[in-house]
């Protein structure tokens, strides 16, 4: 997808890196010159960007980044859960899945989940350290004035995270410090494969009202044309 316009530039089969070689064959026929690339930390999809576009820059999507940690903050919670054996212990933990990976003001007060969430993390500590760097990470990060600021914000960041002592959050903390550039490279390039993430719902849409599509060229059609079009989601 164009970034810039919403256009979908191309559609493959499959979701490994070989999906995109008429991609890349195509994009060196129209001498493209692109500059940045949005994408997530996958190493197949990384590697395909560094093999084809040299010169491009790498900015690590924030979408995947938060996704990454939310499944990992749901893999924390699951293995505390198993290690408590009394029920009123468990009960603290159960059911809190989905607010743990809401962000704090889509939380529904009506229905009291703020404050079941707010009792859960001060019943258990790790969770609660967990689930504020996940916060922190998300509210500042991409928030910051310039690069200088959100670099010193990473490096003391990842330092909490591994201070944590969570194996978990340190797993991940290396992993950022592995792509800290790509990360920071946010700073340069303000892209993110949000409107990408968009045009996939509405994908999922359309197949869905059609029950499937058995012409999978006819259904890549529709999807090049979606930039175009308005879709009702009703009826």
């Amino acid at each position: 997808m164009d970034l810039a316009t919403g256009a979908i530039l191309f559609v493959g089969d499959g979701k490994g890196a070989d999906a995109l070689k008429p991609f890349w064959k195509r994009l060196r026929g129209a001498r493209s010159r692109i500059e940045a690339v949005a994408l997530d930390m996958s190493p197949a999809y990384r590697a395909a960007v560094t093999k084809n576009l040299p010169k491009a820059t790498m900015v690590y999507d924030r979408f995947h980044v938060v996704k990454l940690f939310n499944h990992n903050l749901a893999q924390l919670r699951r293995e505390l859960y198993s290690q408590m054996k009394g029920r009123t212990e468990r009960h603290m933990l159960k059911g809190i899945h989905w607010l743990l990976l809401k962000n704090p003001e889509n939380l529904n007060e009506m229905r009291g989940e703020k404050e079941r969430l707010e009792e859960a993390l001060a019943f258990n500590q790790t969770l609660a350290t967990a689930y504020y760097l996940k916060e922190s990470l998300r509210e500042q990060f991409w928030n910051c004035a310039n690069y200088k600021e959100a670099a010193r914000f990473l490096d003391e960041w990842i330092a909490e995270a591994k201070a944590s002592g969570i194996r978990l959050i340190v797993g991940l903390a290396l992993t950022m410090e592995r792509h800290r550039e790509g990360l920071l490279n946010y700073y340069h390039y303000p892209i993110t494969t949000g409107p990408l993430e968009g045009t996939n719902n509405k994908i999922k849409t359309i197949k869905r009202q059609a029950y499937g599509y058995r012409d999978r060229e006819f259904f890549k059609l529709k999807i090049m044309s979606l930039h175009q079009c308005t879709y009702s989601l009703t009826g």
